[in-house]
């Protein structure tokens, strides 16, 4: 690898190791912690390659990258930093930067793209460049999306944002495919409002949207050039999947941009005969794999931290967890994914005094919670009396050599009374007459259990 690269970073560190580093295979480095010094030796002509530092002293390395593009348009630029948003990779793309990496980073990674970036930036220069765009300014509203909880900093998140920064404005169908609670429907929604269509409406489709007749052209007209999605389409019946394809076949070239989301593996289901071929092969345009909260452990701790500052925001008191809390966090296996672990930490703001939420706590929120064994298995088959008693010794594990606190056959029954009452009434559209009888208790006996246990009931017409 050979060429000059220009290093802009604060961290005196960092620009010690990638000067040892880029020096040692080949390359000529300047580096410095000032954006100001970079623009000028991009002036003056030098350097093949840049890597800057989002958060600098002087200003912010992605809002320079539009005055290099201007000044020297076959200039790479990689980015580089702590940032680790989704918002980061979106707006490097979109003001064309070469790549971005979060920080910590993998050096050989970065030198690998780094070489890569100059012999692209050599082949571009062996041909005649002409009336390349010039790069975008960062979009005011893209800066103020930056509460999404799309949060991580792990090598799969940061892949996952690359590649929904690329495909924003791309007009391609786009198959989001993950487990239940992982952001599936957050990521489309996120695409929309972020795309050049977010004036336009995003319509969430589900397979009830196709069961009558003119529901195809309904969706059409309400969605008009917006987009369209078909949620969870791995749930969705032969007839469902006819009138599907339908609306596919009415899209026309200014109509809406068409996305899916699916839990199950859909080319096992299309080999299966369980999904149509029309309808899988024109929604795979683009698919995006959302990994499991198992597989990110790492993000576990700034996951946490985002859920209990949005609680904070809404009203709830500040929270935070203790490191053994934090111990028991990382040891679970978060069947539900990020729902789960938002809905777990919301309850621990809501139902806690203190500041700091212990141990002990986060042992009694998880304990009724499934267990990693329930991760890629089939449990069809399973018993609730089974269900129970693998719940059981997860419970007891997380105590090591202790025994649970004293009282253990009441907390028990409480957690199982809770969600079978709550499964009861959401079944019986909250109609606690209705509730009573299915359950086989006394009506009088079903509200006391009700304000006991804290449950909310709502009503609602149940849908037939």
């Amino acid at each position: 690898m050979d060429g000059t690269v220009l290093v802009a970073d604060d961290d005196r560190t960092i620009r010690t190791v990638l000067t040892q580093a880029l020096t040692r295979a080949g390359c000529k480095v300047h580096a410095t912690s000032s954006l100001t010094t970079l623009l000028r030796w991009v002036e003056e002509g030098r350097g093949d390659l840049v890597i800057t530092d989002v958060m600098m002293p002087d200003g912010n390395g992605i809002e320079m990258i539009p005055k290099i593009s201007q000044e020297r348009p076959d200039l790479p630029v990689i980015v580089i930093s702590a940032q680790n948003t989704i918002m980061t990779a979106i707006q490097a793309n979109e003001v064309d930067a070469h790549d971005y990496l979060p920080k910590p980073f993998d050096l050989p990674e970065l030198l690998k793209r780094a070489g890569a970036a100059m012999k692209n930036r050599k082949l571009m220069s062996s041909t005649e460049v002409v009336n390349r765009p010039a790069a975008a300014t960062p979009r005011g509203d893209v800066l103020s999306m930056e509460g999404l909880p799309l949060v991580g900093r792990t090598p799969v998140m940061q892949e996952l944002y690359r590649l929904i920064a690329r495909v924003i404005n791309s007009a391609m169908p786009v198959l989001i495919t993950g487990e239940s609670g992982t952001g599936k429907s957050l990521i489309a929604r996120t695409l929309h409002d972020l795309s050049d269509r977010r004036g336009q409406p995003f319509i969430s489709a589900t397979s009830e949207d196709f069961r009558s007749p003119d529901g195809a052209q309904t969706l059409l007209s309400r969605v008009r050039g917006g987009t369209l999605l078909f949620d969870e389409l791995g749930s969705y019946d032969d007839e469902a999947q006819l009138r599907a394809a339908r609306v596919l076949d009415m899209v026309q070239d200014d109509g809406p941009r068409i996305m899916a989301t699916a839990q199950s593996n859909l080319a096992k289901a299309l080999a299966e005969g369980k999904l149509r071929e029309d309808l899988y092969y024109r929604l795979g345009g683009v698919t995006l794999n959302v990994p499991a909260l198992r597989e990110r452990i790492d993000d576990l701790e700034s996951l946490a931290q985002h859920f209990l500052g949005q609680a904070a925001d809404d009203g709830a008191i500040q929270r935070k967890l203790s490191p053994e809390a934090l111990d028991l966090v990382r040891a679970y296996s978060w069947p539900g994914n990020v729902r789960q672990l938002q809905n777990t930490l919301r309850r621990l703001t809501l139902t806690g005094v203190d500041s700091v939420i212990s141990r002990a706590e986060m042992e009694s929120a998880l304990k009724s919670q499934p267990s990693a064994a329930a991760i890629g298995a089939n449990f069809s088959g399973e018993t609730l009396s089974e269900a129970v008693a693998r719940h059981l010794r997860r419970y007891f594990d997380l105590h090591g050599q202790d025994l649970p606190p004293p009282g253990l056959h009441a907390r028990i029954l409480r957690e199982i009374e809770t969600p079978l009452i709550e499964i009861s009434l959401d079944a019986t559209g909250g109609n606690q007459a209705r509730c009573a009888d299915l359950l086989g208790i006394n009506r009088n006996t079903l509200r006391k259990k009700i304000t006991e246990l804290e449950i909310e009931v709502s009503r609602r017409r149940k849908l037939a």
